[in-house]
């Protein structure tokens, strides 16, 4: 297995359920999605109330609203009564202060004296210093006039620090001052006025947070109404203070992530120093509220970035919910893939320039996204390109997760390579070929024609190996599904199957064709062949043993249609064949001006294990379009179910059946008296089967002998019957 450079890094895959707007005539999409950066945007928090809060995006200058979803907010009730200034909007500091209550918009003003410094604002309260350095309270009256109430309980000779903190509270404000060169700390109680000390010996780098039972200042940690003369505790947590929820002190690290464990909010007990995790992938903006809450900001992926309200819940813990989806950033798609129920985008969704990769957003049976985006390949560069080509890059999807595309080396050769089941390797087969394309692949195989020396490869990568050359011909019409090579026999309209296994043909068909077929496409019993550009053409229905004939022009065969592009008329049309008679419809009308170099796997692709079709659109998203055409009934294309020495948990029997197109599986394991030892289950990983047992039973036993394997696949989409396999693999 090749091992490919570059770090790993967080995913990313919003969906966009919005649909794109129609063209005139053309399918209405069911769905689209986007490329989306992996790398979250930055979320600025602004004012943070009861009832939202305001934020920025980026490097957006401009504040923006939010209303936490399900939350009643909080009536308004004056200057009187302080509890509702959790949602009180705080402008101006000097002159006059502004008061809003966001909820119902009434507002107050405070009129600060002319020997008056404004300090610190929360809630109702305005915190000021007069000229003789004493502190006030000051707040606006019911008559419009404003009351001053002078703070008391400052030490003799308390020098204010300028350290003014607020928090979860607004009752309470927090005031560092110094007293013969010794710093502490204490509370305002807003409501009287009253100082209280709390933590004494503070020194610098200090660290202050505190609600209405705790304060936690430099890692001690004392309760707001703990008796006169008591001595704070020590509290160790991880990374920086955040804010004090309940009995909770919330601590995380944004500005330093040296792993993902770092990346996390994390609540530590002031009453048991227990401690657990609340958010993990916790690397955005944090910002205590004043209503005793933390606003953090967190999310895997610049697709799944959410704003969370941490609140106490009543036991004394703390819960986070979702109130704000962050919008994602959008990438650029450099190419198109569909494969089984699986959306592959191929592009640079990262910051740093060269790191292609192919990401996976899974579809229903409709052609809708039903997940966020995965990266599902190493960083790789772009596919190579000929000259004039309108479909580039090469990429084709093989059905069973992995897609194949091209690699030129410093010689000029090229290189098949498959990725797609991991983020960091890759199978390569080299070709000794250059200037040549990929044609078409399913599961193992890959069909590659040289261009100097145009020479003809079919590459194979089986389960966990590199990749090898199975065959190895002249140039010419060919088509690969499942484990046969279909290419032209020596009659006129004839297409022979050649089993790559067996090494052997296996059957003969005459298509009807008027030529010796300079095209073939295969899927499933259906084989298309064209006598050229200007045609004709036609799809052999080997199931009822007809020739349908259907228009002319390079075109992609899927489960029951083909799809092609008018370049003329930038018409995506799509031609169902699957009742013996071809009728065209619109399906979409793309981009006078490409988004990239156009073509299938460029602008469009087209799902040939039972799917739909995709495009992109004149915003550079991408639009997905039901394709409305039953599909074959489910049916296996290869397997790999050779034993495994053991197996063990080290080295697993890791068999694969690659299907036509997605099921839910089980695989049933029965031993010689016929009992059932083990059960697995799974979804296909796009139409492929993926099992693994390490030869133990249900109850972790194991015996060595011989075992008989069920495999039961049920058709994702519900159309036709289930697949039932059988066979036999051993434990040694």
């Amino acid at each position: 297995m090749g091992i490919a450079l570059g770090g790993a890094m967080a995913l990313s895959g919003a969906v966009l359920t919005v649909p794109a707007e129609a063209a005139p005539n053309a399918d209405t999409p069911v769905a689209t999605t986007q490329l989306n950066k992996i790398n979250p945007v930055d979320v600025r928090y602004g004012w943070v109330g009861a009832s939202g809060f305001q934020y920025a995006l980026g490097n957006a200058g401009n504040l923006q609203w939010a209303d936490f979803p399900g939350v009643t907010p909080p009536a308004h009730a004056g200057p009187e009564d302080l509890a509702t200034g959790t949602d009180v909007q705080t402008t101006g500091n000097t002159g006059t202060v502004t008061q809003k209550h966001r909820s119902t918009g009434t507002t107050a003003t405070v009129t600060i004296p002319a020997d008056h410094r404004f300090r610190a604002a929360s809630g109702w309260s305005v915190l000021t210093q007069d000229a003789a350095d004493a502190l006030h309270v000051l707040r606006a009256g019911p008559d419009g006039t404003t009351t001053d109430l002078p703070v008391t309980g400052l030490p003799p000779g308390a020098q204010p620090t300028n350290t003014y903190v607020t928090g979860g509270s607004v009752r309470r404000l927090a005031v560092v001052y110094a007293v013969d060169g010794v710093s502490s700390v204490g509370l305002v109680d807003l409501a009287d006025g009253t100082f209280r000390t709390y933590v004494t010996g503070i020194g610098t780098g200090r660290s202050i947070t505190f609600n209405d039972s705790w304060l936690v200042a430099n890692g001690k940690a004392i309760r707001v109404d703990s008796a006169p003369g008591t001595e704070p505790a020590t509290v160790t947590f991880p990374a920086k203070p955040l804010a004090v929820v309940g009995d909770q002190l919330l601590s995380g690290d944004p500005d330093f992530v040296s792993s993902p464990d770092d990346e996390v909010l994390t609540a530590t007990s002031l009453v048991t120093g227990a401690r657990r995790v609340v958010l993990a992938d916790a690397d955005g903006a944090f910002r205590a509220t004043p209503d005793g809450g933390l606003l953090a900001t967190a999310g895997p992926s610049g697709s799944d970035f959410h704003v969370h309200r941490v609140l106490p819940t009543a036991d004394g813990n703390v819960s986070a919910q979702q109130v704000f989806t962050v919008p994602p950033t959008r990438a650029t798609v450099d190419g198109l893939m569909i494969a089984g129920g699986e959306l592959l985008m191929f592009g640079n969704a990262t910051v740093n320039a060269g790191w292609d990769a192919a990401y996976a957003v899974p579809l229903d049976p409709t052609g809708r996204p039903t997940g966020t985006q995965v990266r599902r390949s190493p960083y790789v560069g772009s596919s190579p390109c000929l000259g004039g080509d309108a479909a580039c890059p090469q990429l084709e999807a093989l059905g069973d997760g992995r897609f194949a595309y091209l690699y030129t080396g410093t010689d000029g050769k090229e290189s098949v390579h498959v990725a797609g089941l991991g983020t960091d390797t890759y199978s390569a087969e080299p070709t000794g070929s250059s200037a040549g394309r990929i044609g078409t692949g399913t599961g193992r195989y890959v069909l590659y024609n040289g261009g100097t020396p145009a020479t003809q490869k079919i590459a194979d990568f089986p389960r966990g190996a590199d990749g090898e050359t199975a065959l190895d011909r002249p140039r010419g019409a060919a088509a690969i599904w499942g484990q046969r090579l279909w290419t032209p026999g020596t009659t006129q309209g004839s297409v022979v199957a050649y089993d790559l296994k067996a090494e052997r043909n296996v059957a003969t068909v005459n298509t009807g064709a008027p030529c010796t077929p300079s095209e073939i496409q295969a899927v499933n019993t259906w084989l298309y062949w064209s006598c050229g550009s200007a045609g004709p053409a036609g799809v052999y229905d080997r199931a009822a043993g007809r020739n349908i004939t259907v228009p002319a022009g390079p075109s992609r065969l899927a489960d029951g249609y083909l799809v092609r592009e008018n370049r003329t008329t930038h018409e995506l049309l799509l031609t169902d064949f699957h009742t013996g008679t071809a009728t065209t419809r619109t399906a979409a009308v793309l981009p006078t001006a490409d988004e990239n170099t156009g073509g299938n796997t460029g602008r469009w692709a087209v799902d040939r294990f039972g799917g739909n079709l995709a495009y992109l659109t004149a915003q550079g998203q991408v639009a997905l379009v039901t394709a409305g055409v039953p599909t074959s009934p489910l049916a296996q294309m290869e397997a790999q179910t050779d034993a495994a020495a053991g197996p063990t948990t080290q080295d697993p029997w890791q068999p694969v059946w690659q299907l036509s197109k997605p099921s839910t599986w089980t695989l049933t394991l029965t031993n010689a008296s016929g009992n059932v030892v083990r059960n697995l289950t799974g979804d296909s990983k796009a139409a492929a089967v993926h099992a693994s047992w390490d030869g133990r039973w249900g109850d972790g036993n194991r015996a060595a002998g011989t075992y008989t394997w069920r495999l039961t696949a049920e058709p994702r989409d519900g159309q036709g019957p289930d697949l039932a396999l059988t066979g036999t693999t051993t434990v040694n």
